[in-house]
Parts: structure tokens; C-alpha cells; sequence
């Protein structure tokens, strides 16, 4: 994983508990999970807007604001970035086909 995600993914966890005013992200948390995964939502629309548009710059912009949010609500629920790369790596070489239907 890259080093720049591992030092977002810590200043996150950093941030939990902390004062709501004087931290995004900690407004974040004090707003709970259904607050933070509404975020991912629409962060997700936007960078699929974007993608549409055609605007590289708005996309890319777009889609940091996505992994933000995204890596936010993995804090929230316990989860880690390596968490989700295990998960990535294990699906590594399986057709994503075969892996969906194993999914049921």
C-alpha cells in the first residue's frame, strides 16, 4: 500500500475523538456511521458524474475525495486499509465472474 494512504488512513484514526470543531474528520465521527456512509455515497455520484463529464482533472479530484471519505468509514467500522487489500489479493487472479457467484 502505498505510504500516502497509510499516513491518511493514520491522521483518520487520529482524529477519532477528537473536538468536532476543530476537525472535518472528527465532525465526521461525532456524526456517526449512517452520516459518514451517506458521504461515501455521494462522493461516489460525484466521481461517477465526473467520469461522465469527461473532466480528468474534476475526476481525479473527485475520486480523492471518494478514498477519503471511504477510508473515514473504514475507521469507523473497524476496518483497516490492509483489511481491504487482503481481500483484494485473495481475489487476485479469479475471474471476477467465478468470484461473484461464489459470493451466492
Amino acid at each position: 500500500m502505498s505510504d500516502i494512504f497509510k499516513d491518511l488512513f493514520e491522521t483518520i484514526l487520529s482524529r477519532k475523538g477528537a473536538d468536532p470543531e476543530s476537525s472535518y474528520t472528527a465532525s465526521l465521527f461525532a456524526k456517526g456511521t449512517a452520516k459518514i456512509a451517506q458521504k461515501v455515497g455521494e462522493e461516489a455520484v460525484e466521481t461517477a458524474i465526473e467520469a461522465i463529464q469527461g473532466n480528468k482533472e474534476k475526476l481525479t479530484e473527485e475520486s480523492a475525495d471518494l478514498l477519503y471519505h471511504l477510508m473515514v468509514l473504514w475507521a469507523d467500522r473497524g476496518l483497516t486499509p490492509d483489511d481491504v487489500m487482503s481481500v483484494l489479493k485473495k481475489r487476485q487472479g479469479t475471474s471476477g465472474h467465478d468470484e461473484k457467484a461464489s459470493r451466492g
